[in-house]
C-alpha cells in the first residue's frame, strides 16, 4: 500500500478509536478525495482498454463517460 493509503487507514483506525481533532479531519478528507481521484482515474483508464465482442461480431471499446 502506499504512504497515503496507511495514513488513511491510520485516521480510521483513530477515528474509531479515540475521535480526530479539526485538523485531523481537514487531512482525512483530503486524502480522501484524493484516493478517490486517483481510483476514478484508473478506473477509467481500465474501462479505456476494455473490449466487448458484440454477438455480431464486432468489437467495441468502452470508455469511461458515454455521450448522451
Amino acid at each position: 500500500m502506499s504512504a497515503r493509503t496507511d495514513r488513511l487507514n491510520e485516521l480510521a483506525r483513530k477515528q474509531k478509536s479515540v475521535g480526530l481533532t479539526d485538523e485531523e479531519k481537514a487531512e482525512q478528507a483530503k486524502l480522501r478525495e484524493e484516493f478517490r481521484a486517483i481510483f476514478r482515474a484508473n478506473f477509467a483508464l481500465q474501462l479505456d482498454n476494455t473490449v466487448v465482442e458484440l454477438p455480431d461480431g464486432t468489437k467495441k471499446t468502452l470508455s469511461g463517460k458515454e455521450e448522451k
